[in-house]
């Protein structure tokens, strides 16, 4: 059984993923602080919250300490000049658990052009882009960061991406973008395979 709530109000930390419907999609709504505002079913039923305990709360509420802080930095930094940004992000439910996510975000402003509000939409990643590119990645960063602090963990980002030449959101898209085509290929050998030993009666 995973423990639920030590005294401090944290989640003990379990090193188990959150069993949940991957078809489904995550959304919440924040206001310009990131305090949350709405939360739709799936993220209750996946964080383990109630809806009344995540109304009013900095939405870091679902913050994993295995998130490096400067993927958090880049986020804030881009949707409070106005650009979209895209970002994998492990979360912490209530048990302790993790889930991890790509976030797309969509910014609501008022008459003035003021920022109001953030409506944010989370879906799954594939295992593979976790385990292979995201995980080692953000591991690296978390440690740069106990050694050196956020500001060389921003500068070995940079080169990072630098030297592949391309912006973090880019990375993470083709990431993506590349394991489901490895999966479309993967899919249609099987097909031919099933084929040719129909046709060849093997």
């Amino acid at each position: 059984m995973d423990l639920q709530q030590h005294p401090s109000n944290k989640p003990v930390l379990v090193d188990k993923e959150v069993a949940w419907d991957k078809t489904k999609v995550i959304m919440s709504k924040t206001d310009a602080r990131g305090i949350i505002e709405y939360a739709n079913e799936v993220f209750v039923d996946v964080c383990g919250y109630e809806d009344y305990e995540l109304m009013g709360q900095p939405h870091n509420i679902i913050r994993h300490p295995d998130m490096p802080k400067v993927i958090f930095k880049v986020l804030w930094e881009k949707l409070q000049s106005g650009e979209n940004f895209h970002a994998i992000v492990k979360n912490l439910a209530k048990s302790g658990r993790y889930y991890w996510v790509i976030t797309d975000f969509e910014i609501s402003r008022n008459e003035e052009g003021v920022i109001e509000n953030y409506f944010a939409r989370r879906k799954s990643v594939p295992q593979e882009v976790i385990t292979n590119h995201i995980e080692p990645l953000y591991k690296k960063l978390l440690q740069i960061e106990a050694a050196s602090g956020i500001q060389y963990s921003e500068k070995y980002l940079n080169g990072f991406l630098e030297e592949r030449n391309k912006t973090y959101v880019q990375y993470i898209m083709e990431l993506i973008y590349n394991h489901e085509k490895e999966n479309v290929k993967a899919e249609k050998a099987e097909e031919e395979k099933g084929f040719f030993s129909r046709f060849f009666g093997r």
